[in-house]
């Protein structure tokens, strides 16, 4: 099949396109490269089922495929309010290129959506009939607003032009390719560690979340695609910890005498956040399987041979 993802450079669209060509797909990566990384495709430049176009998707594009994933936008605080208009022009002119592109060519499409269409949820945990709480004005709501609108687009262009669609609401993802200075929990906490920095806990650390890791999430996409339900779906690990739990499983892994300090509470932070993934069990056959332990491992090696690499880098120029 001729596969389309964008944000295919970026840290899930990456892992998704190393499990699509290993599948014997076709693959044309798209990528504006604001927060995708050259190096997280790398091995797939001379591939001959590997294309990668640099694109920006508020501007049309015209190609020929079966699917499109479209998972392009910047998805971490720290990236998506530094230009929240790019943000908002991404998620809705580009969702609305994406669709365009779909219907023109019959091809099914994927979105990938995301839990903060829950906002700071007042039902927990959340199933995907709860309609959310967001601030519409808030600092965060060029991101989550601007994913509402895009399931809004996605199930208006299936109902008006009969374009076939799958929405995924995606939870908190963790794992290798993570970008270092995204400003999500794990990888603050994962660098921090490793550069003998306190770990910065907002609040009093007792605000939750549920982390589920990469390869466990890029099978329920890929499940999502292929079936026949709809969505909108949601992909996350239902195991829920503190975020002060969090910081002293880094801690315990990396340095059990690294520091922990605690910040005053960001603007609309969500207290609780846990997915209610029964529609995933029972549409997609679909359950994590990496344990926090194991994938944590696996991302501190990650992040531990990138910081090493640099220092080395830096060390000899």
């Amino acid at each position: 099949m001729r596969i389309l993802v964008t944000g295919g450079a970026g840290f899930i669209g990456s892992h998704l396109i190393d499990r699509l060509i290993n599948e014997g797909h076709e693959i044309i990566c798209l990528d504006n490269f604001y927060t995708g990384h050259k190096r997280n495709i790398l091995k797939w430049l001379d591939h001959p089922y590997f294309e990668l176009i640099r694109h920006d998707i508020t501007e049309p594009i015209r190609l020929e495929v079966d699917q499109i994933y479209h998972l392009a936008c910047p998805a971490s605080p720290v990236h998506y309010q530094y230009n929240p208009v790019k943000t908002v022009k991404t998620n809705v002119m580009g969702t609305l290129n994406m669709l365009g592109l779909a219907k023109r060519v019959k091809a099914r499409f994927l979105l990938a959506s995301t839990s903060e269409v829950y906002g700071d949820p007042e039902v927990h945990p959340q199933s995907e009939e709860y309609r959310g709480s967001v601030n519409p004005i808030g600092l965060r709501s060029c991101y989550d607003e601007g994913k509402r609108i895009a399931e809004t687009l996605a199930f208006d262009y299936y109902r008006q032009n009969k374009v076939d669609i799958r929405v995924a609401r995606i939870f908190n993802t963790y794992g290798p390719r993570m970008l270092e200075n995204d400003g999500r929990v794990v990888s603050n906490f994962v660098v921090q560690a490793l550069r003998g920095i306190p770990l910065t806990v907002y609040g009093d650390g007792s605000q939750t979340r549920s982390f589920c890791y990469v390869s466990d999430l890029v099978d329920g996409l890929i499940r999502l695609m292929n079936g026949e339900y709809i969505g909108p779906v949601n992909l996350g690990n239902p195991d829920e910890y503190t975020i002060l739990e969090l910081a002293q499983a880094v801690q315990n892994l990396i340095d059990p005498d690294a520091k922990i300090k605690f910040e005053p509470l960001p603007a609309d932070d969500p207290r609780r956040r846990r997915p209610d993934i029964t529609k995933a069990k029972t549409w997609l056959n679909w359950t994590p399987t990496v344990p926090l332990s194991e994938g944590l491992k696996l991302t501190v090696e990650d992040f531990r041979d990138r910081i090493t690499n640099t220092q080395t880098s830096t060390t000899n120029s």
